[in-house]
Formats: structure tokens, sequence, C-alpha cells
């Protein structure tokens, strides 16, 4: 697979990684077994970049990383992620972005992942209690203690991402980025990053598997699948955004690809990095083929004519969780 530099510190990454929340958390049932072959899967593949983080389970996906990579740490790009608090008994907390937390966090993360650092250390989100300068000085110090190769923000703000850049250089910025929510491209975040020169990364580039084209109504989710609640698979929303999808389809039908290839070629396109979440080896290996898809120019005029900016029906998430974006 084609390799991508994020930001100017040397990390470099496959253009497509692997989102492994689905493994562990939030999208219904699991299977460890199937989850350790899809990251086996992944790795035979060329998917260097793994993605998780300590709310993740919490902690269960860290420790299924941790089994994945026993013997060949090597072998991949390990990014976790912190600042949502979480007890060492598994409790929930608000954000913290204290520095004592940060590092608490991080012995705790290499615990789980059993290993001694970390490639890519994000803070999930910005806590609007702590100086950004604070929480990224403890980041920037676990650097320079060589347990964190490279830092990153999740959901941040241009003017939060400057005042951290300028803390300590960031290589990555990880936000939803898809056909189906492409704000950062008018919100001033991609803007920044390429003039920093940090790197995107996706995430959520299928809309939560709506650009999948095999989702055909709430229904089709387990009782403990979270996008029951989601807006954007709500009522009316749902029916306007299916009928987005039935366009990308068309696209991606006359170029004999999937619409979950051509949505994952497109955000590819971008420039961005892209982590579709999978949790099984069929899904990875479609996904994973998209990576050598090439869109021409009309093919990409004719995606932005079908989803444009701003054509999803829908908040991103319930209000609860939409106030921790942006920060």
């Amino acid at each position: 697979m084609e390799l991508r530099t994020l930001g100017s510190q040397g990390l470099t990454v496959s253009t497509q990684g692997l989102g492994c929340m689905g493994m562990s958390a939030f999208y219904g049932s699991t299977d460890d077994a199937e989850s350790l072959a899809t990251i086996e899967r992944a790795l035979e593949l060329g998917v260097t970049l793994l993605d998780t983080a300590e709310i993740y389970g919490p902690f269960t996906n860290e420790r299924l990383i941790g089994t994945a990579l026993t013997g060949r740490r090597e072998r991949a790009v390990i990014a976790t992620k912190t600042g949502i608090e979480i007890g060492d008994d598994g409790s929930p907390g608000g954000l913290n972005g204290r520095p004592e937390y940060i590092r608490h966090a991080l012995d705790r993360s290499l615990r789980h992942l059993n290993t001694d650092y970390v490639d890519l250390y994000y803070l999930h989100r910005v806590d609007p209690q702590v100086p950004i300068e604070e929480t990224v000085g403890a980041m920037g110090e676990l650097v320079h203690a060589g347990k964190v190769r490279h830092i990153g923000l999740s959901e941040a703000a241009p003017q939060t991402i400057r005042r951290a850049h300028r803390t300590h250089p960031l290589s990555a910025v990880q936000t939803e980025y898809s056909l189906f929510e492409r704000g950062v491209e008018h919100d001033g975040v991609m803007d920044t990053l390429n003039e920093l020169g940090i790197g995107l990364v996706a995430n959520s580039p299928l809309g939560r598997g709506f650009l999948s084209g095999t989702i055909t109504g709430p229904a089709d989710f387990a009782t403990d699948d979270y996008r029951r609640t989601d807006p954007r698979f709500q009522g009316e929303n749902f029916h306007r955004n299916l009928a987005v999808v039935d366009e990308v389809r068309r696209i991606a039908a006359a170029k004999q690809v999937t619409p979950s290839q051509l949505a994952l070629a497109w955000v590819i396109h971008q420039g961005a990095v892209a982590i579709p979440g999978t949790k099984r080896r069929r899904y990875l290996e479609e996904n994973r083929a998209a990576a050598a898809i090439a869109i021409t120019a009309d093919e990409l005029a004719a995606i932005d004519a079908v989803a444009p900016h701003g054509i999803v029906s829908g908040d991103r998430y319930a209000p609860e969780q939409m106030q921790f974006l942006n920060g």
C-alpha cells in the first residue's frame, strides 16, 4: 500500500489505516477471534496504522491490539487517544486535559497495549477548563521521555490547533471527514493543517457505515448499536441521507466499484489518511482495495454534484456530544 507522511516529524503510515473501535465498543456484538484475524489480515495487506483509544471498551480495545501485536510490535503504527477521563476501574468521567491525567493515562495505555511506546498519541477531545498549552506541553514531555513518538489532536478548532502546534509540533489532527461530512473544508481546519504541515486523519470515512450502501434502516442495527440514536439515522434525516447514498451508489456502479470503495478513494484523493472501521476480514479486504482506485476529474465533479458540503441531514452526534467538538 502507498505510504503517506503525517506532519513534518517523520511519521509515515499507510494511506488507509484501520479503525479498531467497533471491535470492542459501540457497534453491537463483538468477536475477538474475528477481530484478531482482521488485524492480522490488515498487516498482511500493508495496513500499518491501527487506531484505538482508552475509552473504547474502556481499555478492552487497547488490550485487543496489544494481544494482536505480541511479538510483532514493529509491524504496526499504534495511535491511541486520551483526554476523556476513565478511572482505573473503568468508571467514566468528563473531559480531562490536566497534565497529571495525561501522564497517568499514557502509562496505563502502554500496559494495556503491551508496548513501551505509542507512535501517535492524540488528545481525544479538548478540555475547555485546561489551557491547551498545558495539555500539549505534557504530551510533548512524553515525546522527550521516549514514551510517545508523535502527538496530535482530535476534533479541534483552527485556533486551538495553532496554539497547540506552537507548544509542541503536531503530526496529525483526526476528525470526521467523508462525503457526508465535509465541514473541515469550510471551517478553517483543513486550511490550517495545510498551512502548518499537519496531517489529516479521517475517521468515519464511510459515514458510520451509511456510505457502504448496505444500510436500509435503523432496524439493521443491533439494540446496543449507538447508531440507533445517531441523528443522521433518525426519521426523515435517514431517508434524505439514503437518497444521497443512492446517488453515490450510481456513480460507483458506473465505475465498477462498491460505494464504500468510491467513498474511501475520494477521502484518500483529498490528501487525508482514511481509517475506516471494521471488525470483519471481508469488509477490510473490500476497503483495502479502495487505496488503489484513481478518481478522474469528471468523477470528482460528479461526486461534488451529489455530495456537496452540507448535503447530509442531521447533526453528527446527539446534542450532549456535539458540545465537545471543535474545542
